[in-house]
């Protein structure tokens, strides 16, 4: 889905909301890593690393959501 938003950026409401479809998976798969633990499919640790992993790429997630202006402004 972030690729599918880079190709829409021509259009910012387009671009940021294909960029928040992509933050909804994201949160998604948090669910998920979240329900792996409790079934003990995953070991506290691994969780610990794929959740340090998500918390990274959601934030950047957000970050360009924020700035939009900033990566479509170019966009031709």
């Amino acid at each position: 889905m972030i690729a599918e938003a880079w190709g829409h950026r021509r259009y910012p409401a387009s671009f940021v909301s294909k960029l928040t479809d992509a933050l909804g998976e994201a949160n998604e798969t948090q669910s998920w890593l979240d329900d792996a633990l409790d079934c003990g499919y995953i070991t506290s640790a691994q969780h610990g690393d794929h959740d340090s992993a998500w918390q990274s790429i959601g934030g950047m997630m957000n970050n360009t959501i924020g700035k939009a202006d900033d990566f479509c402004r170019n966009a031709s």
